[in-house]
């Protein structure tokens, strides 16, 4: 349904969701979301660029979030790294389909439209609520 990329970058904004006195560094959110440190990276530079994500060079440098968890949506975070798109047009091009989708594609659009609003209808907070003494997608 999504990427590997998107679960990674969730299970990085899942992290940093908790209160911290200072920003996290990219090994600590590795090995404590199970992510490839170099993957990582990227990931969250990313979700920097994306304004998902602070980043502080230095010393006591590290990432934490840009966004309170009950305003940033599993949407936002999965569309900074690969966005999901509905079906406007016929995914193979066909000249007699054009925006008039077949069966088929009609009912992969309808799946994707409703990840789309479930994703977008669920903010980082609401995830977090539903395991308090346990951080899910993360060690």
């Amino acid at each position: 349904m999504i990427s590997q990329t998107a679960e990674y970058a969730l299970r990085a904004v899942v992290y940093l969701a908790a209160p911290t006195e200072k920003p996290l560094t990219t090994q600590e959110i590795a090995a404590r979301t199970q992510v490839p440190e170099s993957y990582l990276s990227k990931v969250l530079q990313s979700l920097g660029r994306a304004g998902i994500l602070n980043s502080q060079r230095g010393l006591h440098g590290g990432f934490s979030l840009a966004k309170k968890s009950d305003s940033l949506t599993l949407l936002e975070v999965i569309n900074a790294i690969d966005p999901i798109n509905p079906i406007k047009e016929c995914p193979l091009k066909l000249e007699n389909h054009g925006t008039n989708l077949c069966p088929l594609h009609t009912r992969i659009n309808l799946s994707i439209e409703a990840l789309i609003n479930t994703f977008g209808d669920t903010t980082l907070a609401e995830i977090l609520e539903e395991c308090p003494d346990n951080k899910p997608l993360c060690q």
